[in-house]
């Protein structure tokens, strides 16, 4: 998708994510839950400024942002709102969609519900590295694309964000309420 959806407020372009594929090499999977972050609030990394970590958040919108999260896993990010505002949607969860042998290989898990079902495990799954940080999401090498052709639209559930200390109030986590892939703890059912 190009840098115009990503052009917009933080929490549009994350509910709006859900439904998406992500696709990255032979796997892709369909985004199910999404956290949306902003340099405005102290849960985001760019809260304390522009760093040599946070700088690609304040580049263009669409760009990748990847860090490597408690030193073990890299956690894949698309840059939102308009360059120098930092502004990022975790993508927090996939439901499988191609590629699946390879995503258990890479994961050392069988069950297809585990292979995606959290922030690190899908960039295990797909493959994801640091080196992706910065890429733009459009031309890849990973890929977000919109939501697969005659597909209903997912029911939308906005609650908290999850394993963060700050900002914990901000209703920014978004997932699809029928989905079995998404991240624990799963939200309450409460709709948006």
């Amino acid at each position: 998708m190009r840098a115009e959806f990503y052009a917009r407020d933080v929490c549009v372009v994350a509910r709006e994510l859900v439904g998406c594929v992500v696709r990255h090499g032979s796997c892709a999977g369909v985004i199910v839950e999404t956290e949306a972050y902003h340099q405005s609030e102290p849960a985001c990394h760019a809260f304390v400024g522009r760093t040599a970590r946070t700088q690609t958040l304040f580049a263009a919108p669409g760009c990748a942002y990847v860090y490597r999260s408690y030193g073990v896993h890299a956690l894949l990010n698309a840059v939102a709102e308009v360059e120098d505002v930092a502004a990022g949607v975790l993508i927090r969860a996939l439901e499988p969609l191609e590629g699946l042998e390879l995503m258990r290989e890479r994961r050392g898990v069988d069950a297809l519900e585990q292979l995606c079902n959290g922030p690190g495990r899908l960039t295990q799954a797909l493959g994801i590295d640091l080196e992706i940080n910065g890429a733009d999401l459009d031309r890849g090498p990973v890929t977000i694309s919109p939501p697969v052709s005659g597909v209903a639209s997912p029911l939308i559930v906005a609650s908290t964000r999850v394993g963060i200390t700050k900002a914990v109030d901000l209703p920014w986590r978004f997932t699809s309420a029928q989905s079995r892939f998404v991240s624990r703890p799963r939200p309450l059912m409460t709709r948006d």
